[in-house]
């Protein structure tokens, strides 16, 4: 005991003011750290409860609706996992710190082609990591829910830009980072491909022939860059006005006579510049 007191005595008057500044910043940025992340924590959690609340009030849409960034557009459930999260459109910082996003040039639920939704590992799609092929998934729109069946899961780099490619099918991909419980940007990307229920879209399909033209009951959300591959794929009905408006921008939009690409904003998904 005596020797110990001895050497701490010896410390210089210099060091002991060095570790009692490194004592008093390294206490201050961790509770700066802990208060931020229970900020997140709470703001993310009392945004769901609202919303959820609020989407299962909501009335059906009744005419075409273009979204803007944020904006509620339905609830992801996977019944096996207990995992129900509201979706935005969107993948802004903030959306994703509060909900699942919706890329916003994927097609959107209940058209043809592959349905994109991104989110954090380390919160709404921490319980991707026990998903299975044949998992049941369900996204509830406010006009109807549509069912799809887990086909398969993978993890593929940063660059693999073919798991968002789209098709004549009704796809949905689950995307986010891997490993799970990896520190820091994670290097690879947990990807999850679903099919369409075979009972349920052959009930969606007999709803849009009872309309004209296919796509009819589709959601009535529209995405601003969705517009030009709409007004090719879904023509207006005979007798009416004509085909859906435009962005004003080129860029926002596709060429009419091709499907719409995912554009670099898009992509970020899977390259290392943004960990979800």
């Amino acid at each position: 005991m005596n020797s110990l007191h001895h050497k701490t005595k010896n410390i210089s008057p210099a060091l002991t003011y060095v570790l009692r500044g490194a004592y008093y910043f390294f206490l201050f940025f961790g509770t700066l750290a802990l208060g931020y992340a229970a900020f997140v924590f709470a703001d993310s959690n009392v945004y769901q409860a609202f919303e959820s609340n609020k989407f299962a009030q909501a009335a059906p849409i009744s005419e075409s609706h273009i979204l803007v960034e944020g904006e509620v557009i339905g609830e992801l459930q996977v019944p096996r996992l207990g995992l129900e999260v509201i979706v935005v459109q969107g993948d802004s910082p903030a959306s994703l710190r509060r909900a699942v996003g919706h890329l916003a040039n994927s097609a959107m639920p209940g058209e043809r082609g592959n349905v994109a939704l991104a989110g954090h590992r380390d919160t709404f799609f921490r319980p991707l990591r026990d998903i299975q092929p044949g998992d049941e998934i369900r996204f509830k729109a406010r006009e109807r829910s549509f069912d799809y069946r887990v086909e398969s899961v993978e993890v593929v780099g940063p660059t693999d830009v073919q798991v968002l490619k789209s098709s004549a099918a009704h796809e949905l991909t689950l995307l986010t980072c891997f490993p799970f419980y990896f520190v820091g940007p994670a290097p690879k990307r947990f990807i999850v491909r679903a099919r369409e229920v075979e009972g349920m879209l052959q009930k969606q399909v007999g709803r849009e022939n009872e309309f004209n033209g296919p796509g009819a009951t589709q959601s009535r959300f529209i995405g601003t860059s969705r517009l030009a591959s709409l007004n090719k794929y879904h023509p207006a009905p005979p007798g009416s006005p004509g085909t859906l408006p435009l962005a004003s921008k080129s860029s926002d939009v596709c060429s009419s006579e091709q499907t719409c690409p995912f554009d670099a904003s898009t992509m970020r998904y899977l390259e290392d510049q943004y960990d979800l």
